[in-house]
């Protein structure tokens, strides 16, 4: 796809959304299904359905996936896209990349051993390798515009509101 074409198949939404801004806001869902005796949760992830499970160090079999991860994994992938359709919309040729999330996260917090360990992640580093033939500042300006549109980077700085539902 090139810019044109990426300009082309968003200018619908984008027109309908400036016209209606209330048609832009959408409710998106995940939904897990419980098995307490094994410990998972069965999640309905488009197109292939995943089992959580506790992580190895927290006492799991290793069978499921590890939530903390797919947090990682979810930031990857939005960031990956992003970053593609903003590439495609600068003109940016991205001959190969990657990109990197890690995080740090102390067992002890969520395992319940010390009540001064935070539970979750104390720090997230997001890594972009890109080669491409673009000058240093207009990739710096590819990945800050990446950042901007991330759907989930932008979730994790800056926190939503957590409500549970009735």
């Amino acid at each position: 796809m090139n810019a044109t074409e990426l300009r082309a198949k968003q200018a619908p939404f984008k027109n309908k959304y400036r016209d209606d801004p209330a048609s832009a806001l959408v409710t998106l869902r995940a939904v897990g299904r419980l098995d307490i005796d094994s410990v998972t949760c069965q999640l309905d992830l488009h197109p292939n359905p995943s089992c959580a499970g506790l992580h190895p160090l927290t006492g799991g079999d290793g069978s499921g996936a590890c939530s903390a991860e797919m947090l990682l994994h979810a930031l990857v992938g939005c960031a990956g896209v992003t970053l593609g359709a903003v590439a495609t919309a600068m003109e940016i040729a991205i001959r190969t990349g990657s990109i990197t999330a890690e995080g740090d996260v102390d067992f002890r917090g969520t395992l319940g051993i010390s009540r001064d360990v935070p539970i979750g992640f104390q720090e997230i580093r997001l890594k972009f390798d890109l080669d491409s033939d673009a000058p240093p500042e207009k990739l710096a300006k590819l990945i800050e515009l990446t950042e901007r549109y991330c759907v989930v980077y932008q979730t994790l700085k800056n926190s939503p509101r957590l409500v549970q539902a009735d």
